[in-house]
């Protein structure tokens, strides 16, 4: 685990806060990942991280790195960077994992607590997997949880007896299973207008 924060500004507890996951140049290799839904996750992303920082609130990053030498997620190699617009800011926090949940082998948990905050509102990689993951436990920890879901996408899933699920519809079912008892599940813009 690897944690580096700076504090240099006071920021705005009153907005819960925003947590980024995975956001890394190495899932844009289809050929490693295979087949993703929702062009517009990027977007949506950036949308929030843009209206939290001009808002002065809490902006969390997690990145994964994978124990795995042939995996773009990999440390070292230039794949495992955070894409250009989700690369931390002087005063924002970023956690490694290397695990699903961003709560696991962190200290995310224990700062959050710190500092009384527990709203968050969560977007990022993989809708199925880490986001999936760190929200659910999220939720059973008792932080009340929004879930920005088309600031997330998946990738295509192959079923134990062959057939190819299809990324959207992997994304539309974990969005499903998190609504209600884990999270709410909200868009970009709903979550813009509940806290402008």
């Amino acid at each position: 685990m690897n944690q580096n924060q700076i504090d240099v500004a006071p920021v705005d507890n009153s907005l819960p806060a925003l947590i980024l996951i995975d956001w890394q140049i190495g899932f844009r290799d289809l050929i490693y990942w295979g087949q993703r839904n929702n062009q517009d996750a990027e977007g949506n992303a950036q949308n929030l991280l843009s209206f939290w920082r001009e808002k002065g609130g809490r902006v969390i990053h997690v990145h994964h790195d994978s124990q795995n030498p042939v995996s773009p997620l990999f440390p070292g190699k230039d794949s495992h960077a955070f894409e250009e617009f989700a690369q931390p800011l002087a005063g924002e926090t970023s956690y490694s994992k290397n695990v699903n949940s961003a709560f696991i082998g962190t200290t995310l948990e224990r700062d959050l607590r710190a500092d009384d905050i527990d709203k968050l509102v969560v977007c990022g990689i993989s809708t199925d997997h880490c986001v999936n993951t760190s929200t659910r436990m999220a939720g059973n920890l008792g932080f009340d949880v929004i879930l920005a879901g088309d600031a997330c996408f998946c990738f295509d899933r192959t079923h134990p007896d062959g057939r190819v699920m299809a990324a959207q519809t992997i994304h539309d079912v974990h969005l499903a299973s998190l609504s209600g008892e884990f999270a709410r599940v909200l868009t970009t813009a709903n979550i813009l207008s509940a806290f402008a």
